[in-house]
């Protein structure tokens, strides 16, 4: 049997290839979608299970945590034990996660469903993604990676649309759209079926060893500057994931779930703009851009507080998301270019363990400064603390970069 590092192609061509990765695709799309519907529905379940707007943010936290711990537990899985099985379990965990939420009738039951989540995303996201490049032909693999990016930020983007429009004009708020989402889990599970393999699982026993975040010392100075500077845009995706249902519900008075959720959506579509909008520029200005993008979305979060206005709010998820973007495209472009492959999945979770980390804990503290303050300062505050780290990040930044 050949090592785990070989691939084990017989590959179909034509129309079975690209069935194939339009297959694995819509597995990591429909995964990514379940980890994003709750967002304009927390205020929803906060009146139906009584909790407090602390635990709002807490409920999407331990996502990000989920995805930590599978990030530093199982990111290198697929590469013993193949593609398609580590896809397969995503897609099981993610079913489970959308019965656990189907089946709620407590904070405790949604908090297991947000864990399942995260785990789920973080097993697809390196399963899939490779899966993907190994199913393109040679010389195709750019195009791959871009299907990736696509699978990845439109299922993010898709869930607060799907759930907030069903919240909006459907019955059952809180249940239909776990329902759909089983369903296009389920869908594509099937489908997962017909899909070749591209990996000899190994012939060694047991389940690999966690693979630790390394970064090797001569990047670490650069890699420490774009992890800062990605990190605080997610920050900032992760407060308006975890608060923007409560910002149109305790500011404006408004219960408008398809409004909260496009404004979420957009943000992660943008996410995804800005990681492309990096890979065509030249490397020296992507950082500094993506740092003056940032301060500019923390004026604008803080004027939507302050003002309790929507129009700032939805050009801060814009701006957010195109600087937070470009911030992990530089980062993303420094590990592949000056990392050896050996340890290249190393650095990558690391850099994804420290941006997911960023995601989860600054929404756990806006939501105990809610608790304190009230929603309109404690998002200013924040504002100002993700202003400040990101020109830190910007004055860093040596002339000759």
């Amino acid at each position: 049997m050949t090592s785990d590092s070989t691939a084990a192609r017989s590959l179909p061509s034509g129309r079975r290839s690209a069935a194939a990765t339009a297959t694995v695709a819509a597995a990591f799309w429909a995964v990514m979608v379940g980890t994003t519907v709750p967002t304009p529905l927390y205020p929803r379940y906060q009146e139906a299970f009584g909790f407090s707007d602390l635990m709002v943010t807490v409920a999407f936290a331990v996502y990000a945590l989920g995805v930590v711990l599978g990030l530093l537990c199982f990111g290198s899985l697929s590469d013993r034990l193949g593609r398609r099985p580590v896809t397969a379990v995503s897609l099981l965990l993610a079913g489970a996660a959308a019965g656990a939420f189907l089946a709620a009738d407590d904070l405790v039951v949604l908090l297991v469903g947000r864990v399942l989540s995260g785990v789920a995303a973080a097993l697809v996201t390196g399963a899939a993604t490779a899966h993907l490049t190994e199913l393109a032909a040679p010389g195709e693999q750019v195009g791959a990676g871009r299907i990736a990016l696509a699978a990845n930020m439109g299922g993010l983007a898709s869930g607060p649309l799907l759930a907030g429009s069903l919240a909006e004009w459907a019955p059952a708020p809180l249940r239909l759209v776990w329902i759909v989402v089983a369903a296009l889990v389920l869908l594509t599970l099937l489908l997962l079926t017909t899909v070749p393999e591209t990996v000899n699982r190994c012939s060694g026993r047991g389940l690999p060893a966690p693979a630790l975040p390394r970064v090797p010392a001569e990047i670490r100075v650069p890699f420490v500057r774009c992890a800062l500077a990605a990190g605080a845009g997610f920050a900032v995706l992760g407060v308006l994931t975890a608060t923007t249902g409560l910002f149109f519900d305790l500011l404006l008075k408004l219960s408008a779930p398809t409004l909260s959720g496009a404004t979420v959506s957009l943000a992660f579509v943008c996410v995804g703009a800005g990681q492309l909008l990096a890979r065509v520029l030249t490397p020296r200005p992507v950082l500094p851009i993506a740092c003056l993008g940032l301060v500019a979305a923390a004026v604008l979060l803080a004027t939507a507080m302050l003002t309790a206005s929507a129009a700032p709010l939805i050009a801060a998820s814009v701006t957010v998301g195109l600087s937070s973007g470009l911030a992990l495209g530089d980062g993303i472009a420094l590990v592949t270019r000056r990392t050896e492959p050996a340890v290249r999945g190393q650095t990558f979770s690391a850099l994804f363990a420290v941006i997911y980390a960023m995601l989860a804990l600054p929404a756990i503290g806006v939501g105990v400064l809610i608790g304190h303050i009230g929603l309109r300062t404690a998002g200013t505050v924040f504002a100002a603390a993700v202003a400040a780290l990101a020109l830190g990040v910007l004055a860093s930044l040596p002339r000759g970069r």
